[in-house]
């Protein structure tokens, strides 16, 4: 059986790239917030991570900005997430982390953009990161 992919709009896909670039001033603390809100929401995920998290940071944000503005061009990103999300089968990652991992991230976007977050911005994201997850997870299944 074929999934079918969550579809984003135009409209959501540029609202994600907008708020990502005021994001970008602000990646440190984003990523920063990304992961204390990860472990406070669910602190047996804190050894999945290394212990520099300086650098987990850095990757997260680099990955995150790379599947960002590929969102037009989903057919060039699907391969590189799907092997994301294989990968992260073999860090021991479960299908239930995804809603933590997306639960972390959109309240750490929030923090970050204050009031550029409004419902539409949170609508987009959660869209975007729906697709992305929905990827991940169907990768791991066959890894």
């Amino acid at each position: 059986m074929v999934k079918v992919l969550p579809v984003m709009t135009n409209d959501e896909i540029t609202l994600v790239h907008t708020t990502f670039k005021k994001a970008l001033y602000v990646s440190q603390s984003i990523g920063d917030l990304f992961y204390h809100r990860l472990f406070e929401i669910d602190p047996s995920l804190r050894p999945l991570f290394s212990d520099n998290l300086t650098e987990q940071r850095e990757k997260f944000m680099s990955t995150l900005k790379s599947i960002v503005f590929s969102l037009r061009q989903l057919d060039t990103i699907i391969p590189i997430v799907r092997e994301l999300g294989q990968r992260h089968t073999y860090y021991k990652v479960e299908t239930r982390h995804y809603e933590t991992v997306g639960t972390a991230l959109l309240w750490s976007l929030e923090q970050g953009l204050g009031e550029d977050w409004t419902p539409d911005t949170q609508h987009a994201w959660s869209s975007a990161y729906t697709l992305i997850a929905q990827i991940m997870k169907d990768a791991s299944v066959h890894a």
